[in-house]
């Protein structure tokens, strides 16, 4: 096994978990990695010795992936034939699927910068150096656009119909 293949072979993972999390279907989640990964190897001389490789990788996919979302809004829509095979793990059952269900599809509607971000710090457990690498701006404004994510996603969870109910004594 090669050098560069030892150092990628760890953040496959995440990749493959931000991947599908962007764009919910298996084949085109694995076509976006093995593309970025393809990139991350033909550009390996490019990347930062002391850097992060995982800020490095994800940075590359995400712009691939908006590369591609780019592309395929020039080339009109794809009508996609639905997916029998369930991404979420076996194990979520009863409330628990709902609750995944609704937060994925929450997340869906979100704007994608905002969607990006929340799924990097709170699901990849980036930090808000290694975010700002992905999205090339400031730690600072990193801070900012999470706590506006973060309370966008509020307001949409708290959005919802809600139920009155009746205080009976």
């Amino acid at each position: 096994m090669t050098d560069i293949a030892k150092e990628l072979e760890p953040h496959i993972p995440a990749l493959r978990r931000y991947a599908w999390a962007l764009l919910r279907q298996r084949d085109a989640a694995d076509d976006l990695v093995q593309d970025s990964l393809e990139r991350a190897v033909s550009r390996w001389y490019l990347r930062r010795a002391g850097g992060s490789t995982l800020a490095w990788l994800l940075a590359i996919q995400r712009n691939q992936f908006l590369n591609d979302t780019r592309r395929r809004r020039r080339q009109g829509p794809h009508v996609a034939l639905p997916d029998n095979d369930m991404a979420l793990s076996g194990d979520l059952t009863g409330e628990r699927s709902i609750l995944a269900r609704d937060a994925l599809a929450l997340l869906e509607r979100m704007p994608e910068e905002e969607k990006s971000l929340l799924l990097l710090i709170g699901v990849e457990n980036l930090s808000y150096s290694e975010a700002a690498t992905v999205f090339g701006v400031p730690e600072g404004t990193i801070m900012s656009r999470l706590s506006r994510a973060r309370a966008n996603l509020r307001r949409m969870v708290d959005g919802g119909e809600r139920v009155a109910l009746r205080r009976v004594k």
